[in-house]
């Protein structure tokens, strides 16, 4: 870290031109506050997932189009699925016929819609292993303490008997 700090503050130091450092992270609550600091980063910009608004504006950038009949569909989509707007434009660029591209955008939605459905169902079913791994160990537990307590009693009657054996003679 110190290294880092070395350097970015050596960049502001060394030159009169001002410079923009672009940092980028998933886990801004995982940095260093030295490097949050002002004067270090002054603006923290939120990148968040496409938004139909967000949607119109990359249709309207990369296909030139501000209505289509699927953008209700498309912005549907967009409301159940998690999708970055860079995986939008990625299947806006693959076509530049509006229909194609579109209904690109609505499979590949709907891709990423199954394997959220997927995903959530291959969770629901490693949650229900683990319950009945969990169920099963507490039933070995418990068969275990039925044994040895059986165990216990048939040790208890056999000295009980040897003892009343010893006594008769």
């Amino acid at each position: 870290m110190s290294g880092l700090l070395n350097f970015v503050d050596g960049l502001w130091s060394s030159c009169g031109d001002e410079r923009i450092i672009v940092f980028t992270t998933n886990y801004k609550d995982k940095l260093d506050p030295a490097l949050l600091r002002p004067g270090r980063m002054d603006m923290h910009i939120h990148m968040s997932y496409c938004t139909p608004c967000g949607f119109k504006i990359l249709a309207s950038n990369y296909l030139n189009v501000k209505n289509h009949s699927l953008f209700s569909q498309i912005e549907e989509l967009i409301m159940e699925v998690e999708v970055t707007p860079a995986e939008v434009a990625e299947e806006l660029m693959k076509n530049e016929d509006v229909d194609t591209a579109l209904t690109g955008i609505i499979g590949f939605l709907e891709r990423k819609k199954g394997m959220k459905r997927k995903k959530s169902g291959v969770e629901e079913q490693k949650v229900g292993d683990e319950n009945q791994e969990e169920n099963d160990k507490k039933n070995e537990s418990q068969e275990m303490e039925e044994k040895c307590e059986k165990r216990k009693v048939k040790r208890n009657k056999r000295k009980m008997a040897r003892r009343a054996k010893g006594r008769k003679q």
